[in-house]
């Protein structure tokens, strides 16, 4: 984007589950509230163009800036990280690459199971927050336009996506895998967000276990859940550890920023498989020297390799020549909106030239018919502006450079004729 006085760059900065592990993960992890101030903040300090995106697998700021620097020091103020800790597990994406990682983000290629959808919905709230608060712009509405027709057609036209293989399913494959008799045990969910729900969900379809208890803090919820999902128990949350006790499966998706399930709770319980859910972990660390305990959390999880990720594997080329497609549209349209002003404004000065000339030959020459003049004229000005815009559309003009050479030619004032972009 370019502005009179000011360049500034598109920048995407952050940290994912690529580089960084679920304790760093959690500590950059932005609140709803905080990322209410930071874009508010951003707005204050002039950035333009700005939403940031916090979910258990990654939190990242796009955004105009001068020097990412101005974005990563918001995503540490708002977050509990540090600069030092930062660092050596971020990720710096400049203009194209910026762009390019937010098509790989939208289509499912970047998320931590290859293809998991989650992520779409997710992405598009973080930009209608931003759009809510005014800190977007044209550039990122018709970028996010395209990056989501770029899903949709992912999601409908390629087997990337087939299948549910988000955490909350891999769980369950997990249980399926290595739980034998998995479907007499009994299962208790604790911890009714989304991710716990759509554990729940998942058990149903694709299990025959009868015997799910679910406790959420908030009784109503959990009431709420169940009489939607016939077969579901509820227990009160003051009965939490006792449950804990009679459970062959703990499923704890309680979304805390600290321990919910403590090596306390489990000291003295019989066998059984913990699965921790949560982004900060929930379960304590201490938990997995216990000896009857296994746990298992959402990295190991994510290291399972399901029937589908081969398949989907195999779908990456036809995904990628998609937002290949959907880049070229986008690139196109750049182009556009920074050559227009500047064949407008050669327009106007050629009709400037032209008033001039039959104002003067018409006082000049008797008869001189002004009728005739203009429509000759206008036809000329007319094919010299659709050359000039065939010239700037062909792949190898310096678009530029091209719009340097004709604002000298005809003295027009270059900044008045480049809008942001």
């Amino acid at each position: 984007m370019e502005h009179q006085n000011t360049v500034t760059k598109l920048y995407n900065v952050g940290i994912s589950y690529k580089k960084a592990d679920v304790k760093v993960r959690g500590t950059f992890s932005i609140t709803k509230e905080n990322q209410i101030l930071l874009l508010e903040e951003a707005k204050q300090n002039g950035l333009d163009g700005v939403f940031v995106l916090s979910t258990c697998n990654r939190t990242e700021i796009t955004g105009f800036a001068k020097h990412p620097f101005e974005l990563i020091s918001l995503l540490i103020k708002y977050s509990n990280g540090s600069v030092e800790s930062f660092i050596p597990v971020s990720n710096v994406f400049k203009n194209k690459d910026a762009v390019r990682h937010l098509f790989r983000i939208g289509t499912g290629l970047e998320s931590q199971i290859l293809g998991d959808y989650e992520i779409v919905g997710q992405l598009k709230q973080a930009y209608k927050q931003a759009k809510d608060l005014g800190t977007t712009n044209a550039y990122l509405e018709r970028l996010m336009n395209l990056v989501l027709q770029a899903s949709k057609e992912v999601k409908n036209n390629t087997k990337l996506s087939s299948g549910t293989t988000s955490v909350a399913y891999a769980a369950i494959q997990y249980v399926i895998d290595n739980v034998e008799n998995y479907n007499q045990k009994n299962i208790l969910i604790y911890g009714l967000g989304k991710i716990g729900q759509n554990t729940i969900k998942n058990i149903l379809e694709y299990t025959e276990n009868k015997n799910v208890t679910v406790i959420n803090r908030t009784q109503e919820k959990a009431d709420q859940f169940a009489s939607e999902y016939k077969g579901i128990k509820v227990a009160s949350y003051a009965n939490l550890v006792t449950e804990i006790e009679k459970a062959d499966i703990l499923i704890v998706s309680t979304g805390s920023s600290k321990p919910t399930v403590t090596a306390k709770e489990l000291n003295n319980s019989n066998s059984k498989l913990v699965i921790d859910l949560s982004i900060p972990s929930n379960v304590e660390v201490a938990v997995k020297n216990l000896e009857n305990i296994s746990l298992i959390n959402v990295d190991e999880l994510s290291k399972i390799t399901d029937k589908t990720l081969q398949m989907r594997e195999s779908e990456i080329p036809h995904t990628e020549e998609i937002i290949k497609k959907y880049k070229a549209e986008f690139n196109a349209w750049i182009e556009v909106r920074k050559y227009v002003p500047a064949v407008n404004a050669l327009k106007e000065s050629l009709k400037s030239i032209q008033f001039n000339e039959i104002d003067f030959h018409s006082r000049k020459i008797k008869d001189f018919n002004v009728e005739h003049a203009e429509m000759v004229t206008s036809r000329m000005i007319q094919k010299i502006t659709t050359q000039f815009v065939k010239h700037l559309k062909d792949e190898n003009t310096s678009v530029d450079q091209s719009i340097e050479v004709i604002s000298k030619m005809f003295h027009i004032n270059e900044l008045s004729i480049h809008e942001d972009n």
